[in-house]
This record gives C-alpha cells, sequence and structure tokens, in this order.
C-alpha cells in the first residue's frame, strides 16, 4: 500500500491520527481480552463474559449518530478525537480497580464510548480531508493502525499474564489489574498526537454526485439508508467487526477450558491482528485487479471457512495459528472498503452521519452478536460463539453477492 504521502506533501495530520490509532487501539486490545480474564476470575461465566462484550457496544448504540452530525458541522475534530482517547484512558483505570462485575460492564462501556469518539472523529477527518483518489489509502493505513493495536495488545496482554494456565483467581485478578493500569496508561500516552494541527475539513463532492463543495445539507438516515449498497455494505461490516470482537472474548475463554495458556493465547490473537495488517497493507494492488464489491464478498466468505474449523484446533498452537491467519486475512479486507463504499454513496454533506451510521449498526452488532455468542456457549461450549459469528459471516456473504456479481473491475480509475 502507497505511503500517506505519495499523493504529494506530507499529510502530517493523517500520521497523527494514524499514530493514535495504533496507540489507542493497544490499549482497548490489551484491555479487552483481559476483561474476560477479569470476569472469570470474579466468578463469572460465559454469559457473564457475553454481557461484558456487548456493553462494550451499549452506549455507542445511543450516540453514534448524533456524533456523526457533530463530526459533520466541525471544522476540525480535536475535541472529539481528545473526549474519546481521554475516556480510553480513564475507563482502562476504572476496569483495573474494578471490585466487582457491574462495575466491569460500566468499564467496558465507557472503553467503547471513547473508541466510538476516536473513530468516527479519524474516519470523518478522513473522508473529509484526504484527496478523493488516495481515500482507499487513506482508510486502508488508518485501519492498518487499528490492526497493529489488535496485534500488540493481545501479545502484551499474554505476556503480562503469565505462561500458566488454571492460576488461582486471586493472582490472576492481581495480574490482570496490573495490566489493565498500563492498558489506560497507553492510552493516556496517544494524548499529544491531538496537538497536531488539522486542516479545517471541506466538503467535496462524490462521484456521480450534483452537488458542489459545501453545498448539500446532511441527508436523514431514511435517505442514507436508501442509497444503493450502504445496507447491504453495513451489514458486512457489522458481522466482520462482531466476528472480531467475539474473538477478542471467546478466545481467552476457549484457552481457559482447553488448558491453554495465556501467552498462547495472546499470541494466536496477535497472528489474526498480523494477517490483517498484511491484507490491509495490499490493499492497493489487490484493488487495481478486483472491485470493491468483491474484495468484500471474499472477506466475508474467506473469514468464515477460515474460522469454521478453529475451535477444532485449539490443541495445537500451529494448527490454530494457521487457521487465524487464513481468516485475518480475509477480516481485514473489509473494513477499510465498506468505510469507502458507504462514504462516497452520499452526498458530501452526509458523510460524517453515513459513517457513524455504519458505526451505529457495527454497535448494535457488537451488542447482539457477543450477548447472543454467550447464551449460545452457554451450552455448546465456547466453540459455539465462533461457529455463531462464521453462520453470520456466511449469511452476510449471501446478501453481498449480487453487488459482487455485478460489479466488474476495479470501480473506478483513481482509487
Amino acid at each position: 500500500m502507497p505511503s500517506p504521502n505519495a499523493a504529494g506533501r506530507p499529510y502530517a495530520w493523517l500520521w497523527a491520527l494514524v499514530v493514535a490509532a495504533v496507540l489507542s487501539q493497544t490499549a482497548i486490545n490489551l484491555a479487552r481480552p483481559l476483561i474476560t480474564y477479569k470476569v472469570l476470575a470474579l466468578g463469572g461465566d460465559a454469559v457473564a463474559v457475553g454481557v461484558a462484550s456487548a456493553s462494550f457496544a451499549l452506549l455507542p448504540v445511543a450516540f453514534a449518530i448524533g456524533l456523526g452530525r457533530i463530526s459533520d458541522r466541525a471544522s476540525r475534530l480535536r475535541v472529539l478525537l481528545l473526549a474519546g482517547l481521554g475516556l480510553l484512558a480513564l475507563n482502562g483505570g476504572l476496569l483495573a480497580v474494578a471490585p466487582g462485575l457491574a462495575v466491569v460492564v460500566v468499564g467496558a462501556a465507557g472503553l467503547g464510548m471513547g473508541h466510538l469518539c476516536f473513530t468516527i472523529a479519524g474516519q470523518s477527518a478522513i473522508a473529509k480531508l484526504a484527496p478523493a483518489a488516495r481515500i482507499d489509502t487513506a482508510f486502508g493505513w488508518f485501519t492498518a493502525a487499528f490492526a497493529v493495536g489488535q496485534l500488540v495488545g493481545p501479545l502484551l496482554g499474554g505476556f503480562l499474564l503469565g505462561s500458566a494456565a488454571g492460576v488461582d483467581n486471586a493472582d490472576r485478578l492481581q495480574d490482570v489489574n496490573q495490566a489493565l493500569l498500563l492498558a489506560g496508561a497507553i492510552a493516556l500516552a496517544s494524548l499529544p498526537t491531538c496537538l497536531v494541527r488539522f486542516p479545517a475539513g471541506r466538503a467535496r463532492p462524490v462521484r456521480g454526485s450534483t452537488e458542489g463543495p459545501g453545498t448539500g445539507r446532511s441527508e436523514p438516515v431514511r435517505k442514507i439508508l436508501a442509497r444503493p449498497g450502504v445496507k447491504a455494505n453495513m451489514l458486512a461490516s457489522l458481522a466482520l467487526l462482531a466476528t472480531t470482537d467475539i474473538l477478542l472474548s471467546f478466545l481467552p475463554l476457549m484457552g481457559e477450558e482447553a488448558g491453554v495458556a495465556p501467552v498462547v493465547v495472546g499470541a494466536l490473537l496477535a497472528i489474526r491482528a498480523g494477517s490483517t495488517i498484511l491484507s490491509r497493507l495490499l490493499l492497493g494492488p489487490l484493488r487495481k485487479r478486483w472491485s470493491r464489491d468483491r474484495l468484500v464478498f471474499a472477506s466475508l466468505l474467506g473469514s468464515a471457512i477460515g474460522l469454521t474449523v478453529t475451535p477444532l484446533l485449539l490443541g495445537s498452537a500451529w494448527a490454530a495459528g494457521l487457521s487465524l491467519a487464513f481468516a485475518g486475512f480475509f477480516l481485514g479486507l473489509g473494513q477499510p472498503l465498506t468505510m469507502t463504499l458507504v462514504s462516497q454513496a452520499v452526498d458530501p454533506a452526509s458523510r460524517g452521519a453515513a459513517l457513524a451510521l455504519r458505526l451505529l449498526g457495527n454497535r448494535v452488532g457488537q451488542v447482539v452478536l457477543p450477548g447472543a455468542a454467550g447464551l449460545v456457549a452457554a451450552p455448546l461450549g465456547p466453540g459455539g460463539a465462533v461457529w455463531m459469528s462464521c453462520l453470520a459471516l456466511a449469511v452476510t456473504a449471501g446478501v453481498k453477492l449480487p453487488a459482487a456479481r455485478r460489479s466488474r473491475g476495479t470501480d473506478d480509475a483513481g482509487a
């Protein structure tokens, strides 16, 4: 994938977003598997793990659209970025000192709100500021930075918790709390990136739009959803992100039941993230050969196939790692492409709202699917949660298939 500088002058604002994304996602992906271990250490079961995982998306369901409208109206997004990073730091600390399951759920919800603020601000900045010919690349770098955090966070968590399985709850809880404090500190370290100057946002017409820059008003939600492809791409994004969430929450649970040490679980999650980074770095060459719709379809189907066998292979770290590497490559393709497809399907003045609506769909999925996964995991074991996500991916691939069949070439010459 080309450098963010490839289109001309260096985009300091984009580099700042990338660095902030790496640090914030390292903090989040350090904290989220630790939440599972903390729930178990406090006496929780698979249902409690599902509730804690779903709570991460609870507040964003209520606030996503409003924050998207704010990002559309704001000429600069520094305050929203600061709010997101500050919430991540604050709730990392809250999770560390949480004395019971109820406070863990509150801390996880606050963590999700911080993630929402940062993600909406970052996506809106790219939609407003990145040149049209480089928007796939800019979203690719932004989401690749997320994947770096998804790699480093679980590795760090596994290292901090150690190589022993079946540790006494009191000892495990102490290690988990110290690691959660570190997650809050990492989020705090990302705040200086907001000192970089962000240019004032500028709206520009999308391909096929009849409106000039700055002439449109933000569309109502109903009209955004009526745009061709928006609902299907929102559903694809929802399924892919919820699957990643289920892996983050339920792979540690599968590991505990199978006697797999936290350091191995962290390595497996890092393998998935590393493969996701690779796919996002290859997004430019892949886009030269295939259309966005076909790549999103491949993302859904390939990740479903790869993850189907993962719960059966945990007895062999190498085999499980290979299945997660395969699935991770395909999981990584869909998110940046659905960002582009959704943002370019609407008028320029509605891009922030459209991306926020996409995030709202993601958060609904992150509430419903992990919660349902916890219920499925109770009778079937934690592997049932992963198989449920595979079913969701396969069904969504079927929804996306007509658009993939219709698409030809690479969508456009400028991407």
